[in-house]
Formats: structure tokens, sequence, C-alpha cells
């Protein structure tokens, strides 16, 4: 056994422990985090590690791997920080509606949807990729009676480009917006990034700006939608402000810790952001468009972006204020499998709006889990498992046509569709609509950005 008085040696021998026993996907996220941790021990979340590690004064094998199995039998993690499926089909989303509370979306409520709007539903929600919410109904109904409400969404910026799971709630807000009509506010977190990752807050506001003209390549309609930087607007609005100390003397931190998992090495930054994160949610940080009135809003956002919301609407019946709706979205998968989501911060497991024709072709070919046999007769006698391939789980997402759709799962699983003619499929939908994306990027000016980020009031 060893015994060790500092964390960097604990951690050393526990990654020295998992590199001879990763084999599951839990432990490989353990050794992960060993690994960020002895690289950036304050930016890393440590106490899925202090539970690999109850007694710093035992550490021998039999210790480590009697912890470890109790790690491997752990659920699924979402938090907004973290992402990790069961296995290798994914996020269990069904789970996730009991664990976190939410409704399912109902054909009912979708017809009802059809019949307010005039409008089909979005393939997002025909599909289930959008599968969740809370309170659409009351939005609904908000739409039948010609009152307002707004859209509210956002984007972190931890890199120069969107990736392609980035573009999910921003296709699907430009949408409701279009359907709706009404205003969208989209709240750039640089202050979080600068927070969460290794970056200067110089450098995390510059990539927030680059951001923006990424999101403006989706086509969102400018008299209708205003973007802000938390670093440039929260000090120079007293309204945006006031809420968020408002909402911080809402909750204590043990309300906090059990939320987010914020424990004795997490800034108070941290501890104090969520609040920043909610005042969206309330018209009243934003009187340059709504005034002093109380409007409610609808969130569009993935799943894993829900605890946010849930303090907010316990805390705003005590502030007077309307609770946020919301529509949760699934997570496009990393490139790598469906056990995570989509990440910058790894390479190679995204597509970013950035790449280049080739680079789509290249990383579809060379990292897309396939579903496919091992040999051309093994799969053609025997077909391809669509349930983890990653080249059509994203066909889910960004082939509209319903039919072609479904062609495509019915030849890939008979057999008929090999794999490399499934992934040269996919590659030529992604590079259509990531062309486009750049094209409309081109033409976004620093005069454009400023008249989506000017505060003078929308229609």
């Amino acid at each position: 056994s060893t015994q060790s008085t500092g964390w960097n040696e604990i951690i050393r021998i526990l990654a020295h422990h998992l590199r001879k026993t990763a084999c599951s996907l839990q432990r490989k996220r353990l050794l992960y985090l060993c690994s960020e941790y002895l690289q950036h021990p304050s930016q890393t979340p440590i106490s899925p590690l202090v539970n690999c590690v109850r007694y710093r004064s035992d550490m021998t094998t039999q210790t480590l791997e009697k912890n470890l199995e109790n790690c491997d039998l752990a659920e699924q993690v979402i938090t907004p920080w973290d992402v990790q499926g069961e296995d290798e089909k994914g996020i269990d989303y069904e789970k996730l509606i009991k664990k976190f509370g939410s409704q399912k979306l109902t054909p009912e409520l979708l017809d009802r949807f059809t019949k307010v709007t005039g409008h089909e539903p979005h393939h997002f929600l025909r599909r289930g990729i959008v599968f969740s919410h809370r309170d659409f109904d009351n939005i609904l109904t908000l739409k039948e009676q010609g009152k307002p409400f707004y859209l509210y969404t956002g984007r972190g910026p931890s890199s120069g480009s969107l990736h392609l799971g980035h573009c999910v709630p921003f296709m699907f807000t430009k949408w409701l917006q279009d359907v709706f009509d009404v205003p969208l506010i989209v709240q750039m977190t640089d202050d979080e990034k600068f927070l969460w990752k290794d970056l200067k807050l110089e450098e995390a506001n510059k990539l927030a700006y680059q951001n923006i003209k990424d999101i403006i390549a989706f086509g969102f309609d400018p008299e209708k939608t205003f973007i802000f930087c938390d670093l440039d607007y929260i000090p120079s609005c007293k309204e945006f402000y006031w809420n968020m100390i408002r909402i911080q003397k809402c909750v204590n931190f043990n309300q906090a810790q059990k939320i987010f998992g914020f424990d004795e090495t997490s800034y108070i930054g941290k501890v104090s952001f969520p609040a920043i994160q909610a005042a969206p949610s309330f018209s009243t940080s934003f009187p340059h468009l709504f005034g002093n009135r109380k409007i409610p809003c609808l969130i569009p956002c993935a799943i894993d972006q829900d605890p946010y919301f849930r303090m907010t609407r316990d805390v705003a019946p005590r502030l007077n204020l309307p609770k946020p709706a919301l529509l949760h979205s699934t997570f496009l998968p990393a490139l790598q499998g469906a056990q995570t989501k989509m990440s910058s911060s790894e390479v190679n497991s995204a597509v970013e709006v950035c790449d280049t024709a080739n680079q789509i072709k290249k990383k579809i070919n060379k990292y897309a889990f396939s579903g496919g046999k091992v040999s051309v007769e093994e799969h053609r006698e025997f077909g391809g498992d669509t349930s983890v391939d990653v080249s059509y789980k994203y066909l889910e997402f960004f082939e509209e046509d319903d039919a072609k759709l479904a062609k495509i799962k019915e030849d890939y699983e008979s057999g008929a569709l090999l794999t490399g003619e499934l992934k040269k499929i996919l590659i030529e939908k992604l590079q259509g609509i990531i062309k486009g994306i750049q094209e409309r990027r081109a033409l976004v000016t620093d005069a454009t950005v400023d008249q989506f980020m000017s505060r003078s009031p929308k229609s």
C-alpha cells in the first residue's frame, strides 16, 4: 500500500491503477478526470475522484478496486458540465424525465401545437429529438389568447466556432421564432467559460463575439433578436444585476450543492453563476425591450441545462415573476459514439461549422462509430444496427425528409446499404448544411453584430 499527504500523489496512484483496469466507460471517464486534474486542478470537478479515494490513508489495490466497482455501477451522469451515458446506446431519456420531473411531449400536445399555430411540428418534435417540456401547454395557451411571451436561449463560448451539437438548439430556436413571431434573447455566458475553463477573461469575451457571428448565420430576425455577452451587459444594466441578486438571496449553498454538485473546491464564482443564467428568464432584466412588464418566456435548450431552470422555476414565485417554460432536446452524440455528447474540448469528437468539406469527410469516415458488421458478407446477411450507428443518428437530426430517412434505416438494417454508403449520405448532407452556414456567416459584419446587440427597442 502507498500513503500520501498530497492530492496530486493520490490522484497519480489512482490514475496508475485505472490505466491497468480501465475497461468500463465509467473507469475511462475517471481516468480522463485524473489526467485533467493533474493538468488543471482548479478547473476539474473532484467529487467523482473523491468517491474512489474515500480514505487517503488506505490506497491499497484492494480498496481502490472495491471503490471502483461501486463506481462502475453508477448511473448515467447528466449535468451542465458533464454528460455520460450508461452504454453504447447512449442516454436513457425516459429515466431523465423521471429524475428531473419534467413532462414528456405527447402526440396530443403536438396536435394542439398544430391547431394553435397552423404549423406542422418540426422534425425534431416529430422524432423525439425535442422530447420533454415544462409548461409548454401554457405557452400554447398564451398564443391562443394573443398574449406576449419571448424566447430565451444561450451559448457558452469555449471555442472560436460552433459545432454541430450547438447547431441543434439554434436551428430549433430559429424555427420557433418564425412560427411564434416573438422576441428572442440570446445570452453569451463568457463569464461562465472563464470560471470553468482555462481561459483568460479577455479570451472568453473575444470567443463570444466570434460565436455571435456563427449564431447570426442561422437567420434570426434582427428586429426581434437581442444578443448580449454577460461581461459587457451586466455591468451596465442595473435591472439585470438586481434580478441576479434577488435570485442569489433565494438559494442557499445547500440547495445549490444538491442541484449542481458544488463542493469545497468550487470557486465562489461558480456557486454564484446559476443566478446569472437564471436572470434572462425574467423579462424585467431587459428594460429596453420589455420595460417593467412581467412577460413569460420559453427556453429551448438541451436537457443538461435543466438544473439551472428548475432552480429558476422554484425562485420565480418568491419574486412574483412568471416561471419560465422549457423545451428539452436530446444530445447530438460525439463521433465516437452515443455514450456522450459532441464536445469542443475533444477535437475529434466534433464536426465544426468552420470545417472544410474535406475535413468533414475525413472526420466522418475516420471517427464516426459504425453499427455495421465486421465484413461486407456479414453485413449483407445481418444488416447494421441503427441504434448505435452515429452516421444514422446524425441523419435523424439533419435529414428533414421522413420518408428518405425511413428508407435509409430500412436499407441499412437489411444490409442493402453498407456503412461506407451510409457515411457518404451523411457527409453530403453535412457538407451542404455547413456550406450554407459558412456562406451566411461571411455576410455578417461588425455592423450586423452591433445591430443584434443594440439596446434600441425591438419590434
